[in-house]
């Protein structure tokens, strides 16, 4: 089952996904200023070890880590977890939300209405 991610641990997920795998100062080197001590960085890929988010190859005394679990998966979970909790699982909900706050415009639901009907279609 898949577990909630700390701000911290999103973030090193979001560069683990995007490099494939990495050691910990390549992730590091992709993090912005001001960046965190090695130890920090470290210290938070063995948590996402130990939640099921990262696994690691040893070559010597070195480690690359990389996902284990996708990222489409933890959007997934994610988006399910934004639906439950603040649109009572409701896309509608979450539709009249962007239009209110966010000032989404009638040809931006439209694009969002052909994107539907085109991904339905290649199902």
């Amino acid at each position: 089952m898949i577990k909630e991610l700390t701000k911290a641990e999103e973030q090193i997920m979001l560069i683990l996904w995007e490099m494939g795998e990495a050691l910990v100062k390549d992730v590091i080197e992709k993090m912005n200023e001001p960046k965190p001590a090695y130890n920090t960085v470290s210290t938070v890929i063995r948590v996402l070890e130990t939640k099921g988010f990262v696994d690691h190859k040893a070559i010597g005394n070195t480690h690359i880590y990389f996902p284990i679990i996708k990222e489409t998966d933890y959007k997934r979970f994610a988006l399910d977890k934004v639906m439950s909790n603040y649109f009572e699982n409701s896309y509608e909900s979450l539709v009249s939300f962007l239009v209110k706050e966010k000032s989404m415009g009638t040809e931006e639901l439209n694009e969002i209405i052909q994107l539907a009907e085109k991904l339905k279609k290649d199902k």
